[in-house]
């Protein structure tokens, strides 16, 4: 079992590039600590600590953030996800968001529907949540007595469950003007970050569909949403180290992550899913017949307890076909593939290939036989190369 050290979501910090909320100094004026012994507390990256100081945190949390003492010191403390599933399952709130469309902008809201391949996945998802992904099939032990004891085990980690479930619906970027895409996404996401609770945001779809999804991906990277960057000289540029080649009948929002281009030099004409290599090339998965492809990318703040999470397949199909295999392949999407200055970051692309074509009519209601897959997590240094290193002066 692991522990981390909540005293970031206890007063409120969140790490941001560029940003200085005296919070740092406020604390070590207030305890007398270090003020890199309390970035590290705020981040959950220092390991240990003494009685002292940790009486001197509870002291200021008491005084100055109205924490009530008997509270204390087990509110600073919380037990962690071991698994993908237990990371949703283990937030107190969670937030599921999916893009909304209608027949005509200027339709009645009544009329609006949400795309079938979604609903898919969230039903999955709350399978997965609600089951723990059945307990992560046992934690595929094979020896009878250790299943015995693992089942025992797990028996009571199924009651693990969020608090509270919220369903949210967004603007589909083609389905309304950009200001009012925008500013339904903005709201919501503005109201998630407001809440004081550990939570989650997830957002299923591709940001061809849902404009949380371009939100999560930009605040992750810190870079500007819903601005193209297909313009850029070179892919290595890009703040995203996977792109979404769009298709030329698909809707085209600008995007941080997705778009008609890599970069000036116009060569990815294939549609599918780019990532960047370790070495700074970059590698696709293909969108056709034979193959599709979807994206799982979480950014956690475990000292916060705050986690953003965005999974969708490149098309409808590849998003069935990810709703699926989700209890099948959650192992492999953990653990994160970066842990970085207090931010766990996962980041993986799923490739299908089908050996055999389905009625188009017919696909939605059974999903195409998946005939083999794989998960390629993007290597960590492509994710921290995009993560300046800050200091603890900067709070």
């Amino acid at each position: 079992m692991r522990y981390s050290f909540r005293l970031a979501e206890l007063v409120g910090y969140a790490p941001a590039p560029k940003q200085r909320s005296g919070l740092i100094t406020q604390i070590g004026d207030a305890t007398g600590l270090d003020r890199h012994h309390i970035a590290g507390l705020l981040k959950n990256t220092r390991r240990n600590i003494s009685l002292d100081p940790l009486a001197a945190i509870c002291k200021y949390l008491v005084e100055h953030h109205g924490i009530s003492a008997d509270r204390l010191p087990g509110a600073l403390f919380a037990v962690e996800a071991e698994d993908f599933w237990e990371l949703l399952a283990r937030r107190r709130r969670l937030e599921l968001c999916v893009g909304m469309r209608r027949d005509h902008p200027e339709s009645s809201a009544d009329a609006a529907w949400v795309v079938a391949s979604d609903l898919v996945l969230v039903g999955e998802l709350f399978n997965g949540i609600s089951t723990l992904g059945s307990a992560v099939q046992l934690k595929q032990t094979s020896d009878d007595s250790k299943a015995v004891a693992t089942s025992t085990a797990l028996a009571g980690s199924l009651h693990v469950q969020p608090e509270h479930i919220k369903q949210t619906l967004v603007l589909a970027p083609d389905n309304a003007a950009k200001t009012q895409v925008m500013d339904r996404a903005l709201e919501v996401y503005g109201e998630f970050m407001k809440t004081d609770r550990d939570r989650a945001l997830v957002a299923l779809g591709s940001m061809k569909s849902n404009p949380i999804v371009e939100l999560i991906i930009a605040s992750a990277f810190h870079c500007e949403p819903f601005v193209s960057q297909d313009r850029l000289a070179s892919a290595r540029k890009r703040s995203c180290p996977f792109f979404l080649r769009f298709r030329e009948h698909d809707p085209h929002p600008d995007s941080c992550c997705g778009g008609l281009k890599l970069d000036q030099s116009g060569t990815t004409d294939a549609p599918g899913i780019y990532y960047e290599l370790p070495d700074g090339n970059w590698d696709h998965c293909s969108c056709n017949e034979k193959q599709d492809c979807a994206f799982v990318f979480y950014n956690y703040f475990e000292a916060g307890g705050r986690l953003e999470m965005a999974l969708g397949g490149y098309s409808g199909r590849a998003t069935r076909s990810l709703a699926r295999s989700l209890s099948s392949i959650a192992k492999d999407l953990w653990p994160p593939v970066s842990v970085n200055d207090g931010l766990r970051i996962g980041a993986f692309i799923v490739q299908f290939s089908y050996s055999s074509l389905q009625d188009k009519q017919t696909a939605i209601l059974t999903t195409e036989s998946v005939d083999s897959l794989r998960v390629i997590a993007l290597h960590s240094t492509t994710i921290r190369s995009r993560f300046p290193r800050t200091k603890a002066e900067a709070d």
